[in-house]
């Protein structure tokens, strides 16, 4: 009991958002999402520095295993 309800109000919420006209400010948006610098905050410049140096692990850890992939062959014979 109560999936009908339930049910309705999603419905209710799904026909004002495909019917509802909204202006969208696209130049309020392009300037919260454009970064006045490309700058890391020194407060995190730290903890940046330890992604990079995993992500450059991990990616140099691919490299290697796509090399170790070309000497299995493609079909096992049985």
């Amino acid at each position: 009991m109560g999936r009908g309800r339930a049910k309705a109000k999603q419905t209710k919420v799904a026909r004002e958002l495909k019917y509802r006209s909204v202006s969208t400010d696209f130049s309020s948006l392009e300037r919260e999402l454009r970064s006045p610098s490309d700058e890391i905050p020194d407060q995190y410049a730290d903890l940046a520095e330890v992604y990079v140096d995993d992500a450059d692990e991990l990616a140099d850890d691919d490299e290697e295993d796509d090399e170790s992939d070309e000497s299995w062959p493609l079909r096992r014979s049985g």
